[in-house]
């Protein structure tokens, strides 16, 4: 028979450093989960990825086991990573902070393709798009203005 799922947990974690303190040890603690297990466990797993925030889902069972899927980073990290950003615009509308041509759009779309809600690569380019946007990032098309 199965294992019953208790609670399904989800929280942002900066790849290969997990570690007991909040807002890890808290939210793991609480369903009485082996903290360290995890951290160790997701360190291993991401220590190719550091640098970015990844989601996370752990589901926890009746018996305090776990297990976890790492999701891909927010659209949002990789834009501001793509145009070397700290931080988006404050006045998306008025103010543009960066540009980002379609080949890096495309980069964007085959890391988040897996999780966006979508299989049609051109509704992932609208969806990646309007999140460059509403950051005040302008999508160029590989040299040209949009």
């Amino acid at each position: 028979m199965a294992k019953k799922v208790v609670v399904q947990i989800k929280l942002y974690v900066p790849a290969g450093q997990a570690n007991p303190a909040p807002p890890v040890g808290p939210a793991l603690g609480q369903h009485g989960v082996n903290i360290m297990q995890f951290c160790k466990s997701f360190n291993e797993q991401t220590k190719e990825k550091e640098g970015l925030i990844l989601p996370v889902v752990i589901s926890v069972y009746e018996d305090k086991k776990f297990d976890f899927i790492i999701k891909s980073p927010p659209s949002s990290v990789l834009i501001k990573r793509a145009c070397n950003l700290a931080k988006a615009s404050g006045l998306a509308g008025k103010e543009k902070i960066g540009t980002i041509t379609m080949k890096q759009v495309r980069e964007i779309i085959k890391q988040k393709m897996q999780d966006l809600n979508t299989a049609d690569e051109a509704q992932a380019e609208k969806i990646i798009m309007g999140t460059a946007r509403s950051m005040g990032v302008e999508v160029i098309e590989d040299g040209k203005a949009e």
